[in-house]
């Protein structure tokens, strides 16, 4: 039992901890602090300026009563003084007066005569005293000394002991202002860091059977719209691009285990047989160049490979400056009208000026040169076979189309044909490896744009989707 009392009180500490511990907990602390130390200004300016407003006040009275008193002397003396003061004394109320002779006799007050009186002047002095009638008790005033011809003493003031008491409850609500403030800070800030805590320990343990292999885990998202929900957005998304890269280096190695093996299998008969073969040079040259036809195909298959992984991998990107697309695709399409005029098919290129586009030169026309070999294999078909090339500006984007009018792919294969090493079966009787169009969508996803594939109705048309630079947004709406 004891045991596990120990056992409950450590895991509590553990928690506790962990609680303290916590960036939340640590922040609303620091919080709390600047807003008591905020708070303890605030309240001592107010109750010093209370402080300030009530002994103005007291010091304009003050100085009413010896302007009306003066009056009282001026106009009969000190018998007339004398009276005004006894009407005065009589009075309810904090006002204080003490009339004297230059020995100290009192004439009439209501105070007995201060141990430390005020030396004549214009100010107030904080001074304490006595009651008629209550001899040992001290209570504190602020009192001014006026001298009247004769060597008279007038001492005039105002009992502020209401003052003290009203400084004392401010202080004590200061006190207890910020107890209540650091306890409902406190009790604030461990309710938040075990929010806070709760939510990251399910990423943290979403995160631990990520890292066992389970590819498919999610952080879960409240909905709330805070900094957790976009942490766990923005690693969702970068899980999902993990798991999309993890399918395809799956699918690739399985798709090279099988499309390669049929060509490493030829070239290895071929060698085989040429060595079993007879021993004339003919013969050898022959298997030679044949095994060098395989070995160059698969060094074509390889580098396109390559090229797709580099653009998937961002490997390109500091190779992307500003460069025409209408002039890299009229490139392209001079470049193949020779092919195209020897297998009989007519190759036309539409195109607009300035479309300029940041990008790598080199990839933008490797990917428009599949695309154009694409459709020269399997969309030159019918009695007088097109291709129509063309390079346009579309809002904000530049799209680069090649369109045949071929058998077309249907619409449940577009998808699927994107893929690495994919060949619908009415193209495998044709030469290609299957990753011409596997390399256009990586090479647009790089220059963050799309391969869209549509129907051309008949035939296919493929596009490519990439954003304008500024300088051609620029250009359009100047135009």
């Amino acid at each position: 039992m004891a045991d596990r009392r120990h056992g409950d009180a450590q895991l509590l500490n553990s928690k506790l901890g962990k609680l303290f511990r916590t960036t939340a907990f640590k922040l609303s602390l620091a919080y709390l602090v600047l807003f008591s130390i905020g708070a303890g200004l605030v309240l001592t300016r107010v109750g010093a300026r209370v402080k300030e407003v009530l002994d103005e006040q007291i010091e304009q009275t003050v100085e009413a009563e010896i302007r009306a008193l003066s009056e009282q002397y001026a106009q009969g003396g000190l018998h007339q003084l004398t009276t005004a003061l006894e009407r005065r004394v009589r009075a309810p109320g904090g006002s204080l007066y003490l009339l004297t002779t230059h020995s100290g006799e009192v004439i009439v007050g209501n105070i007995e005569p201060p141990t430390t009186a005020p030396a004549g002047g214009s100010q107030l002095v904080e001074t304490p005293y006595q009651r008629r009638g209550e001899p040992g008790v001290e209570h504190p005033a602020l009192l001014r000394l006026f001298l009247i011809p004769g060597g008279f003493r007038l001492l005039i003031g105002h009992d502020i002991e209401d003052h003290q008491v009203l400084r004392d409850i401010l202080r004590r609500a200061l006190g207890v202002s910020l107890f209540w403030l650091a306890l409902v800070g406190a009790l604030g800030g461990l309710f938040v860091a075990h929010r806070m805590l709760e939510r990251v320990d399910v990423m943290s343990a979403s995160a631990r059977r990520i890292m066992a292999g389970d590819l498919h885990e999610r952080l879960a998202v409240s909905g709330a719209g805070d900094e957790l929900d976009r942490l766990a957005e923005n690693f969702n998304a970068m899980l999902e691009r993990i798991s999309e890269l993890m399918t395809g280096l799956r699918e690739v190695s399985d798709n090279i285990a099988h499309d390669l093996k049929t060509p490493l299998t030829r070239l290895r008969n071929r060698a085989e047989a040429a060595l079993r073969g007879s021993s004339n040079n003919g013969e050898h040259r022959e298997a030679l160049n044949a095994v060098i036809e395989e070995s160059d195909s698969l060094i074509r298959v390889f580098n396109a490979l390559l090229m797709i992984a580099r653009a998937e991998a961002g490997c390109s990107t500091d190779n992307l400056v500003a460069c025409d697309a209408d002039a890299v695709v009229s490139d392209i399409v001079e470049m193949y009208e020779p092919v195209a005029e020897e297998q009989g098919v007519e190759l036309q290129a539409k195109t607009e000026p300035g479309l300029c586009v940041t990008g790598s030169r080199e990839l933008l026309g490797q990917a428009v040169v599949n695309l154009v070999d694409n459709a020269l294999k399997y969309g030159a078909s019918g009695e007088k076979p097109r291709i129509d090339v063309s390079a346009k500006r579309v809002g904000d984007r530049i799209e680069i189309a090649v369109a045949d009018h071929g058998p077309g792919i249907s619409p449940q294969d577009r998808e699927r044909v994107i893929g690495r090493f994919v060949r619908l079966e009415n193209s495998r009787s044709r030469p290609g490896s299957g990753l011409g169009l596997s390399m256009a969508a990586a090479v647009a996803r790089l220059h963050h744009g799309a391969l869209r594939i549509e129907d051309n109705a008949p035939g296919l048309r493929v596009v490519l989707s990439l954003p304008a630079t500024r300088a051609t947004v620029s250009r359009e709406r100047a135009a």
